[in-house]
């Protein structure tokens, strides 16, 4: 199949836009790798300092020039159901790179902070940037130059964006992420998203609800909903840097055990390649058509908005230069594939069971929509990527994945899709540039043109909402949550009593330099506004009563109000609303804040070029 010439024309766009800087990159990586163990290079007193704590026989094997040494990056806590699992994988890595002819250590730790833990809390507000705190902890792990390649165990919203950045700057090692995988289906989810919108409307008390969380989060694993953390394992797939078919495979069983050996086997395999072979570094995956691939997995699922400002952010540590306009581009070209929560009913275990990764990537591939000329840490080309593990004879091996869907109420192939677009555009106006995720929102709420009612805050919506003041047609207005003001923090607990409002009937949308999370859903939301009101605007300026416009198909975010008298206006400012800047650890944050990029930069500090 030909490629999609618009597939094909953002690629070669991207590829313009980003020539410079990418050759500087390359450069960059080709410098700082070498052939033979990185440790060679070393002074003795460096390498004494960095076996000391080994057993003798790994002490023998660094001391030699033989065993390549892999780095072990973890972001382990026992407080997250889905990095819980990796406790164990550090014993189950060192154990299978010894036996492979390797050697295996921990290189280093990294914060990993649940957003479903902070929603709506203070906290929520070191969130977007505990992302870069992971990149550049990631760079302090693997600095000390120990080690000849790396594995990443990671797998929520912002972790591994930050991995990726932080080992994309150490881009002459071959790299690998190995996931941990999502629990087992819990209660399903729309009879969840119906006990939240009864709290909400207080039909139910905290009991009730907290009894309904907790039967949908229960185990170890990732959330099964399909949001930030679960198109964070969709992307490493379709960008050739997970084990194929490894993205959705339940923790604790053997399956999950066995890919995480033969992860460890292929780091070390790809560590023994000489200067000729090296195309499987990291700098040599993640190219311009991986990032394309990854975006076109993204959209072609109704992933999270939250990555079209993370892989902004990831593709500039690969000297790739991509912006909101690609994005748009490509979702008008991308069909949308899957209906797995919060655009659908079902979860990934059924996303898996229905045909998964597999069938999405040789139907994209069939369709001429995704670049198969890529090189993967399972080798050249994408199509390594439509085949799924399973056991043959009590051994790993891999098999061709689904032809065709096992249950076409959740996926379909690109010939007979849910839609012929993919979920997420972009908007532009008067008011500013902004992202707005499509794929679950019906139809007849994707043109709102309503009376704004301008908030402070998450919790002056929801105080709104309770004491009934938002019964009517309505755009919810809150500025003030943009990079430089708070850390941009999610508002996805305003979801409930939104919906709730759309349900009695009403037209209503957010609009935000805020962010929503990847769980959003059916309320039209034009998230991520840029610029942002804390650097003037038009956000800022929006007052009680103007008439606003979003309006989904045809891209205007736009405040019927004059522009002279738009100018004119000052920024709308809260007194009374509590400081940013202190409390929770936030006082720490000044100089992100101070220093963040806007949302179509990537919107954390500029780490990279």
């Amino acid at each position: 199949m030909a490629m999609n010439s618009t597939v094909h024309d953002v690629t070669q766009r991207i590829i313009e836009r980003s020539r410079e800087s990418r050759a500087d990159y390359l450069r960059r990586m080709n410098e700082a790798g070498h052939a033979g163990p990185h440790r060679g290079r070393m002074s003795c007193s460096n390498l004494a300092h960095g076996f000391a704590a080994e057993g003798e026989p790994v002490k023998d094997a660094l001391a030699g020039d033989t065993r390549p040494n892999v780095g072990i990056v973890t972001a382990f806590n026992d407080m997250l159901s889905a990095h819980q699992p990796f406790e164990r994988y550090p014993d189950i890595i060192k154990q299978a790179a010894w036996n492979a002819g390797g050697v295996a250590q921990v290189a280093g730790g990294t914060p990993a902070m649940c957003d479903g833990v902070t929603q709506g809390q203070p906290g929520m507000e070191l969130s977007l940037f505990s992302r870069d705190v992971i990149a550049m902890s990631t760079g302090v792990a693997l600095t000390h130059n120990m080690f000849d390649a790396a594995l990443c165990l990671g797998v929520c919203d912002k972790i591994v964006p930050g991995l990726l950045i932080g080992t994309l700057a150490f881009g002459h090692l071959p790299v690998i992420f190995a996931p941990a995988g999502p629990m087992t289906s819990g209660m399903a989810n729309p009879i969840k998203a119906k006990v939240r919108e009864r709290f909400a409307q207080g039909e139910i008390g905290r009991d009730e609800l907290l009894k309904a969380e907790s039967m949908s989060y229960h185990s170890p694993g990732t959330c099964t909903f399909y949001g930030t953390a679960n198109s964070n394992q969709l992307m490493m797939e379709f960008m050739g840097l997970h084990m194929a078919g490894t993205s959705f495979i339940n923790p604790g069983t053997p399956l999950r055990e066995a890919l995480t050996v033969a992860a460890t086997e292929r780091a070390i395999e790809m560590a023994r390649l000489d200067d000729d072979q090296r195309a499987r570094r990291m700098c040599d995956i993640v190219d311009e058509k991986s990032i394309v691939n990854g975006l076109v997995g993204l959209l072609s699922s109704g992933g999270s908005t939250n990555h079209t400002m993370h892989y902004v952010a990831v593709a500039r540590a690969a000297g790739i230069k991509i912006n909101w306009d690609d994005f748009s581009e490509l979702s008008a070209a991308v069909p949308l594939l899957a209906r797995v929560y919060p655009n659908g009913i079902a979860d990934v275990n059924h996303m898996r069971a229905a045909g998964g990764i597999q069938l999405m990537i040789r139907s994209l591939l069939d369709a001429g929509l995704l670049h198969d000329d890529v090189m993967t840490v399972e080798g050249y080309g994408l199509h390594n990527y439509t085949k799924e593990p399973y056991f043959n004879d009590g051994a790993l091996a891999w098999r061709e994945g689904p032809t065709a869907s096992h249950d076409e109420d959740v996926m379909r192939p690109a010939d007979n899709p849910f839609a012929a677009t993919g979920g997420i555009n972009v908007l532009d106006g008067n008011v500013g540039r902004a992202i707005i995720k499509t794929s679950a929102v019906e139809t007849k709420h994707r043109r709102i043109e309503a009376p704004a009612q301008v908030f402070a805050s998450q919790q002056a919506v929801l105080d709104a909402f309770k004491a009934d003041e938002l019964n009517r047609d309505v755009v919810v207005v809150v500025p003030n949550n943009g990079p430089r003001a708070n850390g941009m923090p999610e508002l996805h607990k305003l979801t409930p009593s939104l919906s709730v409002l759309l349900h009695r009937g009403y037209q209503v949308a957010l609009v935000t330099d805020g962010r929503m999370s990847g769980a959003s859903g059916k309320v039209p939301a034009a998230i991520q506004v840029t610029p942002e009101a804390k650097l003037g605007g038009m956000i800022g300026r929006i007052r009680d009563g103007d008439i606003v416009v979003v309006d989904a198909d045809t891209g205007e975010l736009s405040v019927q109000v004059d522009d002279a008298e738009l100018a004119e206006r000052e920024a709308i400012e809260f007194p009374d609303e509590p400081s940013a800047e202190y409390g929770l650890g936030r006082e720490m944050f000044a100089l992100f804040r101070n220093n963040a990029l806007p949302a179509e930069e990537g919107a954390g500090p500029a780490l990279h070029g």
